[in-house]
């Protein structure tokens, strides 16, 4: 017979909160209704070209890097920026710069390129951590902090405003 881990051996976690089927909605009006939205090319990855001129601040903060082992992501962009205004959002994860690629990249070395570059092409996807994630087995409810779209070990690294 088979050994059994007392069930205080298994770990503990926890589950988003339960949401509650969209009241049903005839088929041919599916199309224009926001719970059976199908569209996915919000979340396809997308080029945004910036231009900075000299001493000038891009509109955006940048967290995480290889530490954290999620990548680069985009943690708050200035409302009326270039930044804004190229598209770029809250949540964007930065696939690469100017053919450098940013997804197991140092956040330091990361920084530097995103500093030093005049003009910027960046290949980014669009990754909201508030409604997917990643290994629900892995992260817990401990890792997001209250009404943060970022899990909270992202949200305690170094920010840095571009």
């Amino acid at each position: 017979m088979e050994a059994r881990l007392p069930y205080d051996d298994f770990p503990v976690v926890f589950l988003p909160p339960y949401e509650s089927p969209p009241a049903w909605v005839p088929p041919h009006e599916r199309l224009y209704h926001p719970d059976y939205n199908n569209e996915l090319t919000q979340f396809l990855p997308r080029t945004v070209v910036l231009k900075k001129p000299p001493g000038a601040q891009l509109g955006f903060n940048i967290r995480g890097g290889k530490a954290s082992q999620l990548g680069i992501f985009i943690s708050k962009v200035i409302p009326d920026s270039d930044a804004h205004r190229a598209g770029l959002q809250e949540g964007d994860q930065v696939l690469s710069v100017n053919d450098v690629d940013f997804q197991d990249i140092e956040h330091s070395k990361a920084v530097e390129i995103l500093k030093t570059a005049r003009e910027i092409t960046m290949r980014v996807r669009y990754f909201p951590y508030s409604k997917c994630l990643l290994a629900p087995s892995l992260l817990t409810s401990q890792h997001f902090s209250q009404g943060n779209r970022l899990p909270c070990i992202l949200a305690r690294l170094p920010e840095l405003c571009l």
